[in-house]
């Protein structure tokens, strides 16, 4: 009894020390884009959806388990491993598409944390300017491991956040729908809508890059699959908490209304409280994300093209920068998050499709390459997730 207690007790320890990675990227998951669309779900459909959302647990698992596992393995970013794989010319290819992630993402990302200004009653040029300047302040020229623990504080936040907002909703009475199916277009696109926001490209970059900034190695893929598992369960919980907080919402206030009518909207639905708690949530979601994309992303466009780390943040910024402006100028952020979230499923093929090969191939994995049956789930979700997002285009 005593031996099984001190094998608990240090494999406990080992979790606790490499926890970070898998659970920072399903909560940064839940970011501006995903949280419009669970708003949409709820507003539209109320808890209608709620059975597909714990469906998606498990493609959001798995392929990112694959990306937790190839970091472990590898103890290499995504980027790095492109370079050194396939050749410099396709390095520079992946590093247009890379590039690309992370300048959709900062836009979508600015645009949820200027929604939240406005609905708190701040101009986008000054809640954007300022999560920029904090932004700089925490990621500039410190090391993950000491950023890690300012984006655990935000996440627990969110959560908390989450949880008080639907409580909110949920005094009013809302009648749960254990299942429900239609065949309306706008059942169908909701459907797909919330698979392709299930996996976004920023998310591979990030587990990678991180699990091998913490030396995790492959002794520790089981608690690498541990903590994947219970951030991919808690990342669908937070969808299911925003679809409840806005059930009751009327959908043309999430749609075509200004943040100022989306506040009134929720006061009526939730109370007084409500759009704070909200814009809150989404705020703490965004900024999360943020960092979470500047630090995965921007370290794989570097590694790909075969550059010196210290070069990040120059990159950061020739990308960051018209991300910061567009949120500024653009006259209905919501549906430009809405528009953004189905071009990152696009823009996720290219990457999703490396690290499917990567992790498949016996030389650089080893014994950890994915299985056939695991070949089979992988690609098999990559093209539900890719159909449904061409789906929610057309």
């Amino acid at each position: 009894m005593k031996h099984k207690l001190q094998k608990l007790i240090s494999k406990l320890s080992v979790l606790f020390n490499l926890w970070g990675p898998a659970w920072l990227v399903m909560i940064a998951d839940v970011d501006a884009a995903s949280i419009i669309t669970a708003a949409e779900s709820g507003a539209t459909f109320g808890t209608k959806l709620v059975w597909f959302l714990i469906i998606l647990i498990l493609p959001l698992y798995f392929i990112q388990e694959v990306a937790g596992r190839v970091g472990a393995v590898t103890n290499q970013g995504l980027g790095e491993l492109i370079h050194k794989n396939y050749g410099k010319k396709m390095s520079v290819l992946a590093s247009v598409p890379m590039a690309l992630v992370d300048i959709i993402s900062y836009i979508t990302e600015y645009s949820g944390i200027a929604i939240a200004g406005e609905i708190l009653g701040i101009a986008p040029y000054i809640s954007v300017v300022i999560a920029f300047m904090i932004h700089i302040f925490i990621v500039y020229k410190k090391k993950y491991t000491q950023i890690e623990w300012y984006l655990l504080i935000v996440s627990i936040l969110f959560v908390f956040l989450c949880g008080i907002s639907a409580f909110l909703t949920s005094k009013k009475g809302i009648a749960f729908t254990p299942f429900y199916f239609s065949s309306s277009p706008h059942f169908i696109f909701l459907l797909a809508a919330n698979i392709g926001a299930v996996i976004m490209p920023f998310m591979l970059f990030y587990q990678v890059s991180a699990t091998s900034e913490k030396k995790t190695t492959a002794n520790d893929l089981w608690a690498i699959r541990v903590e994947t598992g219970i951030g991919a369960i808690v990342s669908e919980i937070l969808m299911i908490l925003i679809v409840i907080a806005t059930t009751g919402i009327h959908t043309t206030m999430l749609q075509f209304a200004s943040p100022d009518l989306l506040s009134k909207a929720f006061t009526e639905v939730a109370g007084k409280y409500a759009p704070s708690v909200f814009a809150l949530g989404l705020l703490s979601s965004s900024f999360l994300a943020l960092i979470v994309i500047s630090l995965g992303s921007s370290w794989s466009v570097i590694d790909s093209l075969g550059l010196d780390r210290k070069n990040w943040f120059k990159i950061y910024l020739i990308e960051s920068i018209p991300a910061v402006i567009i949120p500024m100028v653009c006259l209905n952020l919501i549906n430009l998050v809405l528009n953004l979230m189905v071009l990152q499923i696009l823009v996720l093929i290219a990457p999703a499709i490396m690290l499917g090969c990567l992790s498949s191939n016996k030389k650089i994995m080893g014994k950890n390459a994915l299985k056939q049956w695991e070949k089979i789930f992988y690609w098999g979700f990559l093209l539900l997730i890719f159909s449904t997002g061409l789906i929610s285009i057309l």
